[in-house]
């Protein structure tokens, strides 16, 4: 990790309605150039936060936020150019087929089309180029918008449950995407999945009740710490110091 902050939120709060807040005094820095897993129970605010970083979310409240050090808000270009996001349910631009999603978005953050054939062969997806978003199965479906992704190297990345859907040859090549995406900038991604948090992480936030309870970075990142923090008796078996990429 680089220890240059790229983004930093302070006491975030978030609802959908007013009396009910999913995320409070949610406070968060990001280095530039490192891999960062969010996991925690279903509700715990996830995609609440996701959303919200997105700018698709009008109920929120924040103490400070700056973005390579500067104030900013969720809204501005210069925030929205540099980062791109992967939701985990996701059926906008349906009647694009995927090479035609792929030129929309490289014309909109005003980058060249980008060569992505090495992603479409990873992820198995060369019969589906050309055929419209709205004809994928879910998983293909997600395939389309981690090829984008990739292929565009944002300074941010934020992928949301990016491991639901994929099959197992798949599965692999995005961990080995995602661990190697510190040379590119940031990616932030949250999941359910220990294997995926453990495998590809630098830092991990193990988010509860709408805030960050606890951080685990280096080798204090096993399956077992984060299973105790989480309040579960049984511990995943998961391999979470290994080289995998």
């Amino acid at each position: 990790m680089s220890g240059t902050t790229l983004l930093s939120l302070q006491n975030l709060s978030a609802w959908y309605t007013a009396d009910h807040p999913v995320l409070s005094d949610f406070s968060l820095d990001l280095e530039t150039n490192e891999i960062v897993g969010m996991i925690g129970m279903n509700g715990a605010g996830k995609t609440t936060f996701i959303k919200t970083v997105a700018g698709l979310l009008p109920g929120y409240r924040l103490e400070s936020a700056t973005w390579g050090g500067q104030p900013f808000s969720f809204r501005d270009n210069r925030f929205k150019g540099s980062r791109y996001i992967v939701f985990a349910q996701d059926r906008s631009f349906q009647y694009f087929t995927f090479r035609e999603y792929l030129a929309y978005v490289a014309a909109s953050y005003g980058v060249e089309l980008p060569d992505v054939s090495g992603l479409v062969k990873g992820f198995h997806f060369g019969d589906y180029t050309d055929v419209l978003l709205k004809e994928l199965s879910t998983g293909n479906l997600k395939k389309a918008y981690l090829i984008t992704a990739f292929a565009l190297r944002p300074r941010l990345l934020l992928l949301d449950e990016p491991v639901n859907g994929l099959d197992f040859q798949s599965t692999e090549f995005l961990y080995q995407l995602m661990g190697g995406y510190k040379q590119y900038g940031t990616l932030l991604f949250s999941s359910h999945i220990l294997e995926s948090i453990c495998l590809t992480s630098d830092r991990v936030l193990v988010l509860e009740h709408g805030r960050i309870s606890r951080i685990f970075a280096g080798t204090d990142i096993t399956a077992r710490n984060i299973w105790e923090v989480l309040g579960h008796d049984k511990h995943q078996e998961v391999a979470c110091d290994e080289e995998y990429y």
